[in-house]
């Protein structure tokens, strides 16, 4: 077996105790979530860290990693609220990638408990964890370079008949399902404007590209959130608002997005909500234009030295 199917049980999601049916008008998916009042909501949240929020699809409490003698993650208490954006900042080695793996069970924290639509996933597989709504994308590309786009495209898809040992033998029970999964995988890749890179090799794909098509083939899950890693990193500017674009399209169609970010203007553009790390705790949460008057923010990124506002605006 090659590196590169290897790789295919970590990337795949199974099926967990949540569902969705496709949407045949459209690739993409629609929840019902009324994405104006989250947002406005947001607006009676403290600014304060582990502020309680009106309606979280996410919570985590006390999550603490130890690797070794270094604490690389020890958040008391998070919520992300359902329908929004989330920016998760903070200077580099804050704990933010560690966090992610550790919401999304790609690691396993030394204590704490997660509860993703009210539902423990403590326990559950990170293979199975798409299965439950909650799908990621990774800082570096986690794309299959030896496979075609569209084949990477259909491998994100749940629920597939033809996996099982037994039916792959017997076409006639999974092959409806197949061309159905790639019809959406295609307007997917139509909506992502990738069509024309169908049949070629993932692995020729540019940084910007790879991103966009770890992005589509997370969506073949029909997730109610996505958490992108670093969505910005390495892609070229003539990319960068499509995938602006992109992002804040998942929350107009009632998807919550979390993400890590270093690119203050990216985070001041599409975010909603700000989540701040640093020495891998939580130290502060506020809307975007809040952050940089936070002092505990400034003594995180400047030093405890510098008593002036935080510029997290262009040219930071």
């Amino acid at each position: 077996m090659t590196d590169e199917f290897a790789k295919h049980d970590a990337l795949v999601p199974e099926a967990g105790p949540k569902s969705h049916a496709p949407h045949p008008a459209h690739a993409l998916p629609m929840f019902d979530v009324d994405v104006a009042a989250a947002r406005s909501a947001l607006s009676e949240v403290p600014w304060e860290p582990g502020a309680s929020k009106p309606d979280p699809i996410l919570v985590a409490d006390n999550v603490v990693r130890r690797f070794g003698g270094l604490t690389a993650v020890d958040v008391d208490h998070v919520e992300v609220q359902r329908g929004v954006i989330t920016a998760l900042i903070g200077p580099n080695g804050a704990g933010k990638t560690t966090l992610f793996n550790l919401l999304t069970n790609f690691d396993t924290p030394d204590t704490g408990s997660r509860l993703f639509n009210g539902q423990a996933i403590d326990k559950v597989p990170a293979h199975k964890i798409a299965g439950y709504g909650m799908v990621r994308t990774f800082q570096l590309t986690k794309a299959l370079s030896k496979m075609t786009v569209i084949e990477n495209m259909k491998l994100g898809a749940t629920d597939q008949r033809g996996e099982s040992l037994f039916a792959s033998v017997l076409p006639v029970l999974w092959r409806k399902q197949e061309n159905e999964i790639e019809s959406r995988a295609d307007e997917l890749l139509v909506h992502f404007k990738m069509e024309h890179m169908r049949d070629q090799f993932a692995g020729t794909l540019s940084g910007g590209q790879r991103k966009l098509l770890e992005m589509a083939r997370a969506l073949m899950v029909e997730p109610e959130m996505v958490m992108l890693d670093e969505p910005m990193a390495g892609v070229n500017p003539a990319l960068t608002q499509s995938l602006l674009g992109h992002v804040t399209g998942l929350r107009d169609r009632g998807m919550t997005v979390l993400f890590v970010e270093h690119d203050m203007d990216m985070v001041q553009e599409i975010s909603d909500w700000v989540i701040v790390m640093a020495e891998g705790k939580i130290i502060a949460e506020g809307p975007p234009g809040s952050i940089g008057q936070n002092q505990a923010v400034v003594d995180a990124y400047l030093g405890s030295s510098h008593d002036s506002a935080l510029d997290l605006g262009e040219g930071s």
